[in-house]
């Protein structure tokens, strides 16, 4: 369980404590942790299907949502599986190797995540403001290469962090108050200086996740400043229209994820519990939702989801 080095001792298992304060209402506090990963995994695997098997949704907007799911269930299949294990089984222990790639997976597929909703921003910006050109600037080969691009900053960002982490001394508690591994939060029991994990996660952050949004802002004042210069009123409500679900999407992306950091910058007299389960809404709320809004509000998508599902009554 621990090893021994020049600093004294150094755990290499952690225990996994769930949601901290309320461990005798984890079996009720599983079913909807339970209820969302199914939902994900149905949901985003049956968009994938859909998207990849028709030749009519092969356009850039579909691919990048096909894209968004894959990460939905990398995601919720990194978090979801872990605590339920603990509310389940009481199984919170942990290797110090497979909190490092668990984290590591969690952290990457998030910056992915947050770099497809960019994209996705950039293609509603040229289906608006260039329309006849949409199809030979959003070829293939471009999506291909976009989506390459995306992985390997969200790989190459967080790779460092497994070194940081692995230089550590961890002689403080090995008691984790969380449902799965994070960056700082397995740092902060280390008892050597970690102010450049800190500083490290810092700049990942602002490089990857407050860049994407900054940009995400961006296209959207480009793409209104064009829509509320369309003359006709109905052709600027079909082009507000096809960024509905893109909107919705980056709200619940984003939205949950900004008010954890200010319960945690403002909320000092918070419960710690509503801190954990916080940042498992920010885990498990899209995965299960982006197929949903995306299926009711998307006519294509939703036609297809009904032929697949009832296909006897078409």
């Amino acid at each position: 369980m621990t090893t021994l080095n020049h600093t004294g001792v150094s755990h290499t298992v952690f225990h996994l404590l769930g949601i901290p304060g309320l461990e005798d209402q984890h079996m009720w506090i599983s079913i909807p942790f339970f209820i969302s990963y199914v939902i994900a995994l149905l949901g985003n695997s049956l968009l994938i299907f859909i998207v990849l098997t028709k030749r009519n949704l092969h356009e850039p907007m579909y691919l990048f949502l096909c894209m968004l799911a894959g990460a939905d269930i990398v995601l919720s299949t990194c978090t979801v599986p872990q605590a339920l294990s603990i509310f389940w089984f009481h199984a919170g222990e942990i290797s110090l190797d497979r909190c490092i790639t668990q984290l590591f997976f969690i952290h990457s597929t998030f910056i992915s995540e947050s770099g497809i909703l960019l994209v996705m921003a950039f293609d509603r910006y040229i289906a608006i403001c260039y329309p006849l050109r949409y199809t030979t600037i959003l070829t293939h080969a471009l999506i291909e290469k976009i989506g390459v691009t995306i992985f390997l900053r969200s790989y190459c960002t967080i790779f460092p962090i497994i070194f940081l982490l692995k230089r550590l001394t961890f002689c403080r508690s090995n008691i984790l108050p969380h449902a799965f591994c994070e960056h700082i939060g397995l740092a902060k029991f280390s008892c050597d200086d970690i102010r450049v994990n800190i500083w490290y996660g810092f700049f990942v952050l602002m490089s990857t996740v407050i860049l994407d949004v900054m940009l995400i802002f961006i296209s959207y004042m480009l793409i209104l400043h064009a829509v509320f210069h369309i003359p006709s009123r109905d052709a600027r409500q079909k082009a507000l229209n096809t960024c509905g679900s893109h909107i919705c999407i980056i709200i619940l992306f984003y939205g949950p994820g900004i008010f954890t950091a200010l319960t945690h910058r403002f909320g000092r007299h918070i419960s710690p519990y509503i801190h954990v389960l916080l940042t498992n809404v920010c885990i498990l709320a899209p995965p299960m939702l982006n197929p949903i809004i995306y299926g009711i509000k998307t006519k294509q998508i939703w036609d297809q989801v009904i032929h697949v599902l009832f296909p006897k009554e078409i």
